[in-house]
């Protein structure tokens, strides 16, 4: 797991850590999906198994696979439905299109796997999301893609989509979700300083900035 998501649930209410931390497992499971498939029907169908498994928990058991059955015992109990995580499918589909990522399917990522997580995650963490949570999930989508897809044309796409979103971001954090706040803040400052910086999780400056984030919100 990236080290910053894992900074990032540190800061979270301790009674929703667990649940985070599922969360982005799922989110890194639907990455392998997209990253390991070679014919996109092929993908869109490994997909669609997931988004119908998670939906399925609303009628019975899970399906033989670990982390559908910490779903289960999770998602009832956080109060969150199932079809709460199913945008992060919607979104990661838009990565089998074609590269270059034209961009409406850009925009259909950004808003589908970084907005549905940032909303999945302040229901699991049991908060009203606060206005700009959807611009604040698709900054940290585009920019985490810019510096991971290979494909340059999309990268810069990417790192411009998610400057122009900057601006929509909350500025301050409430204090049960600042570990949303956390992946804002660094994600703003990687699409300021852009593709030739490549970020480098654990450096000092960005632990300072993350520190002063939690003391701040800001």
């Amino acid at each position: 797991m990236d080290p910053e998501r894992r900074l990032a649930v540190a800061y979270a209410p301790e009674g929703a850590r667990g649940a985070l931390l599922t969360l982005w497992r799922l989110d890194a499971t639907l990455a392998d999906v997209v990253r390991t498939t070679t014919e996109p029907t092929i993908g869109r169908m490994r997909l669609t198994w997931w988004y119908d498994a998670l939906l399925a928990l609303d009628d019975g058991p899970p399906a033989a696979e670990p982390l559908l059955a910490l779903f289960a015992d999770i998602l009832p109990e956080r109060g969150v439905p199932p079809a709460r995580l199913t945008p992060l499918i919607d979104g990661w589909e838009a990565l089998l299109d074609p590269l270059p990522l034209k961009p409406d399917a850009l925009d259909d990522y950004a808003r589908g796997r970084g907005g549905g997580q940032f909303r999945a995650a302040a229901a699991l963490i049991g908060v009203d999301p606060p206005d700009g949570i959807d611009a604040a999930g698709q900054l940290w989508a585009l920019v985490d893609l810019a510096f991971h897809i290979s494909d340059p044309v999309t990268a810069e796409r990417a790192i411009t989509a998610a400057r122009v979103v900057s601006t929509q971001v909350p500025r301050r954090w409430p204090s049960a979700l600042r570990a949303l706040g956390l992946l804002t803040v660094l994600a703003r400052r990687d699409a300021g300083a852009g593709l030739a910086h490549r970020p480098r999780p654990g450096a000092p400056r960005r632990v300072i900035r993350g520190l002063w984030h939690a003391i701040s919100g800001r």
